[in-house]
């Protein structure tokens, strides 16, 4: 029986729990950093910051468009956030994203958990590499 492999990225910031958590929920802020990639153009950014709400996040990358999309499954601001979370052109198929955040001097710190199936046991690395990238796109979004 093969495990599911399991990504977990943390990062600090000098930001308030609160700010670090509403920006996943916030479309103009989210549209700055989720699934963004330098020279990427962002062609959508739609978010219904809620259980049960869905989120659209559609990135241009030279000639197709990358489209994420994911559904809210727990809100519990400012410290838990679960979206299961997939890409158009993947057979449907979503994993669970777990955002965990806690307070720290001087900000607080996240803890990104992302659950997949063994299928995708190969793509570790570039997903570890990818939510990093993200959560450095956070930081600069927060100013």
């Amino acid at each position: 029986m093969s495990r599911d492999p399991v990504v977990r990225v943390t990062r600090r910031f000098r930001a308030a729990p609160e700010r670090v958590f509403n920006a996943f929920l916030d479309p103009d802020i989210a549209g700055r950093f989720m699934f963004r990639t330098e020279g990427g153009e962002l062609v959508r950014c739609e978010v219904d910051g809620r259980v049960g709400g869905r989120f659209t996040i559609v990135e241009r990358r030279g000639e197709q468009d990358a489209e994420h999309l994911g559904e809210f499954v727990r809100i519990d601001p400012p410290r838990k956030l679960v979206f299961m979370f997939g890409t158009a052109g993947w057979d449907g198929e979503f994993s669970q994203v777990d955002i965990d955040i806690s307070p720290a001097p001087d900000g607080c710190e996240l803890t990104l958990t992302h659950r997949m199936s063994p299928q995708w046991a190969d793509w570790v690395g570039r997903v570890e590499e990818g939510w990093g990238h993200i959560l450095g796109n956070l930081e600069k979004a927060l100013g």
